[in-house]
């Protein structure tokens, strides 16, 4: 008896020491002293997903024959804090103490439940040990009913043998579970005095300043040219190969949910999520059921309410997310529809909506156009058209459209190799080739547009929601 007990007291023990280590000495060398979880969650989330407070960067500055202050600004800039690797091994060690912890919450109820039946049945193997004990010392007093007895005791007690079997399987659990923590031990310590030589909450106030200087900065510019698309970073991969995600495009705006819409064809369904964070995962979101369906995936989200093209016509739909209604529709004149002008990819994506900096725009064209692209800016409040322009370049040659700083610019592909080929200027009707290659990771895209809050550009692209930041080039010149 006393050797299964003192195995019982060593697994109960060491369980004991390593809880003990974990629960004080990691959250105090990964940094994670009055975390919430949720809060582990958001800069997991901010890694992947840049935000509005990325700010611009500036990345040079001289002057010009005259004296004059000449600056360039490219935005976003990439804060490089999030983006240390050190921050993303430190996640990773933090699911991996995670893991480890669950592991021995699992070996504790384990060790509780079979505990409780070894002292259940210790009063019965100590009767048995006392019978053996007097039979050993006088075999004469072994009768055969006797002799049922032990057996019956003994067949009691053959459950016992599963839980000293169990308790050998814990004792090699614990032995990796040793050898685990004594790893992220070395790892966790080595990574403490590496980021011991810096002070990091000096720097992040530094950072913190240059970000609101930046924003100051990008503020008096208001808008570049686009220059550069980053590489694809992968939100989710949910629903179809077709369809449209985006959040509310309008600046400003402190409104944090997004929306979903699977499917180009007669769809009706938008699903609402609280915050970017719960789309990654998929969670706290609700339904709407639009009383009409869709066609394309050219939707936006503008000030609460969602615009889109109503299926087989060319009628603008305004519906708004709080009251659940549409409030307005209109026809948008000489409009094609129903896969007469769509992008290449087809998919009834005759009528693009879109939001930028300076408007609300609908990208579309018609028959007196030949089917070369028009620009519209429109009206939100009313969908009135206030001003168009034809840009000469044949809408089923373009794979996609978006808006930025009242450019439209065109990609020549919805397939693997597309890039950036066209830009339409607005503000001086004037247009240009141009040569902007991006990853079309997915080879399938059926949706970009750009958000000008995020200063991003969101793509559906074969079933995977994804984004790309974008550089913006901008050289503005001071009197002084």
């Amino acid at each position: 008896m006393s050797v299964p007990m003192l195995k019982i007291g060593a697994v109960l023990s060491t369980m004991a020491m390593v809880t003990n280590w974990m629960s004080q000495t990691l959250p105090s060398l990964v940094g994670l002293n009055a975390t919430s979880p949720d809060g582990n969650h958001q800069r997991i989330i901010s890694a992947l997903y840049p935000g509005p407070d990325e700010g611009w960067q500036v990345y040079s500055s001289a002057s010009d024959p005259d004296g004059k202050c000449v600056c360039t600004v490219v935005a976003p800039a990439q804060n490089l804090c999030k983006r240390d690797p050190r921050s993303r091994q430190l996640r990773l060690l933090t699911e991996q103490v995670q893991n480890v912890s669950q592991s021995m919450e699992v070996m504790d109820l384990s060790t509780s439940r079979d505990l409780q039946y070894v002292r259940d049945t210790e009063p019965l193997l100590r009767g048995v040990d006392g019978h053996i004990h007097t039979y050993t010392t006088n075999p004469r007093r072994l009768t055969k009913k006797g002799l049922q007895e032990l057996k019956g005791q003994m067949s009691q007690l053959r459950p016992l043998l599963s839980v000293i079997d169990q308790y050998r399987l814990d004792l090699q659990t614990l032995a990796v579970l040793r050898a685990e923590v004594l790893n992220l031990s070395i790892i966790l310590t080595a990574i403490q005095e590496e980021v011991g030589a810096y002070d990091y909450e000096e720097l992040q106030q530094r950072v913190l300043l240059l970000e609101t200087r930046l924003h100051a900065c990008m503020n008096k510019l208001g808008c570049g040219r686009l220059t550069g698309v980053s590489i694809p970073i992968t939100v989710r991969a949910s629903g179809s190969r077709f369809g449209c995600w985006m959040t509310d495009a309008m600046i400003p705006s402190s409104d944090s949910r997004v929306w979903s819409m699977d499917g180009y064809y007669k769809g009706r369904r938008v699903l609402e999520y609280r915050t970017m964070g719960d789309f990654t995962r998929g969670q706290n979101f609700v339904q709407h059921l639009l009383p009409h369906p869709w066609a394309g995936t050219g939707h936006v989200v503008y000030n609460g309410s969602l615009y889109y093209n109503k299926h087989q016509s060319n009628i603008l739909v305004q519906y708004h997310f709080r009251s659940r209604n549409v409030v307005l529709q209109r026809s948008l004149s000489g409009a094609g529809y129903n896969n007469t002008f769509p992008y290449s990819w087809g998919g009834s994506s005759d009528i693009d909506l879109m939001a930028d900096e300076t408007g609300f725009w609908a990208v579309y064209t018609s028959i007196p156009n030949a089917g070369n692209i028009l620009v519209s800016r429109l009206d939100p409040r009313s969908l009135d058209i206030l001003q168009s322009w034809d840009t000469g370049f044949p809408k089923r040659s373009a794979g996609e459209t978006f808006m930025i700083c009242g450019t439209l610019y065109v990609t020549n592909s919805h397939l693997a190799g597309a890039k950036v080929h066209f830009a339409y200027h607005t503000n001086s009707s004037s247009y240009e080739y141009t040569d902007i290659p991006f990853h079309n990771q997915y080879s399938h895209i059926s949706m970009m547009d750009y958000n000008p809050r995020e200063r991003a550009l969101y793509t559906w692209n074969n079933g995977h929601q994804v984004i790309y930041n974008v550089t913006l080039f901008h050289v503005i010149q001071s009197d002084g």
